[in-house]
């Protein structure tokens, strides 16, 4: 591969463009937190890792260079250069990086080099990228205008977000649909990751819509187990709001085909069939279990009653009505009383009403009163 690009510290540039960046550390640090665009393809497993650090902490840098370099079998470093000149091939515009822009991303920078590929790397690596991310999410928090999609449980918030170019979806980002129910096939991403995705979506929205106010849906301080800001949190409390309503039948639907089919439907492509109702069904009895005690005990076993006959009925026949009653005791007796309340405690005020079609209508004129 004939390269001439430089190494680089220009950040905000890789983010903007969703460079591919490949992550040489260690599978267990990649899984702690990464990038959107990050890929592990790492120079030591998660055991060689270990034993060079120990070597490191106790007989110094000299000594775990010497035994990095003994580790490197032949074979290991075959394999090594496979999958990084596989990498460089598929996406010969990307970076490397290690944990600071070390040795680790030099050495691989080096083999690469004398396998006839030249790669650049990022100066500083994960360390002055995450450091970056968090400086850039403060500042685009401050720098940013948000308008906030508020609105019952079920309405579809999410739907119609997805509708407004303007939107960022701070639930996508947290593979969580926000609700005690809102878990979602694969899990959620690391409160880093999460940070991370979030930073690089506002930096995104300042640079190609500078004069554009943000919309986001409304959420408390935890989507799922991620965590907003205190900073984000007190400036969405006090934007502007748009209120979308619908009726309660439109809700159970919403919820139906959220809740039911379409978490069904990820869980049964990941795991097929009969393993996917199992978690399908996991779920959605240790959401209900969790919130037990707010129902109360008496009302948590009928509505418990209420959902092992709605799973049997959806296993043994493909009938999912057996749902509607719970979706509809749990919207109007658990979650309508605390929106209510939490709606009260905003700060922002209600700029408009209204259903999808008339939200997404509006919207235009809607968000031109809306400071930059």
């Amino acid at each position: 591969m004939s390269q001439t690009r430089s190494d680089t510290d220009d950040f905000k540039t890789l983010f903007l463009n969703d460079t591919p960046l490949m992550d040489v550390r260690a599978p267990v640090e990649f899984e702690q937190g990464a990038f959107p665009k990050a890929q592990n393809v790492p120079i030591l497993d998660n055991h060689q890792r270990e034993i060079i650090g120990t070597c490191y902490k106790r007989e110094g840098s000299d000594a775990a260079v010497a035994l990095g370099y003994e580790l490197a079998t032949d074979e290991i470093r075959a394999a090594r250069l496979n999958n990084w000149k596989a990498f460089t091939e598929k996406h010969p515009n990307g970076y490397l990086y290690c944990f600071r822009g070390g040795q680790r991303s030099h050495l691989t920078q080096a083999w690469l080099k004398e396998a006839g590929v030249h790669y650049p790397l990022i100066k500083g690596g994960y360390k002055a990228l995450r450091r970056f991310l968090i400086d850039q999410l403060e500042a685009s928090v401050e720098a940013c205008s948000f308008v906030i999609l508020s609105g019952k449980t079920g309405t579809g918030k999410t739907r119609l977000l997805h509708k407004i170019s303007d939107s960022i979806d701070l639930e996508g980002l947290a593979n969580h649909r926000g609700s005690s129910f809102g878990r979602r096939c694969g899990g959620q991403p690391t409160q880093i990751d999460f940070e991370n995705r979030l930073s690089i979506a506002l930096m995104k929205h300042l640079h190609h819509k500078p004069e554009r106010a943000a919309l986001l849906e409304d959420e408390s301080k935890l989507i799922g187990r991620c965590s907003l800001s205190q900073p984000m949190r007190d400036k969405m409390q006090q934007s502007p709001i748009i209120l979308l309503e619908t009726s309660v039948e439109e809700r159970v639907e919403v919820g139906l085909q959220e809740y039911v089919r379409d978490n069904l439907a990820d869980f049964t492509t990941v795991y097929g069939e009969e393993a996917g109702f199992e978690q399908f069904r996991e779920g959605l009895a240790g959401s209900l279990y969790r919130i037990r005690r707010r129902l109360g005990g008496a009302r948590y076993q009928a509505l418990n009653s209420l959902l092992e006959n709605a799973l049997q009925r959806h296993h043994d026949n493909d009938d999912i009505d057996g749902y509607r009653p719970l979706i509809a005791d749990l919207l109007k007796e658990y979650y309508d009383p605390m929106y209510e309340y939490q709606l009260e405690q905003k700060e922002g005020k209600v700029i408009f009403k209204g259903n999808h079609k008339d939200i997404q209508e509006a919207y235009p004129e809607l968000v031109k009163a809306v400071p930059a």
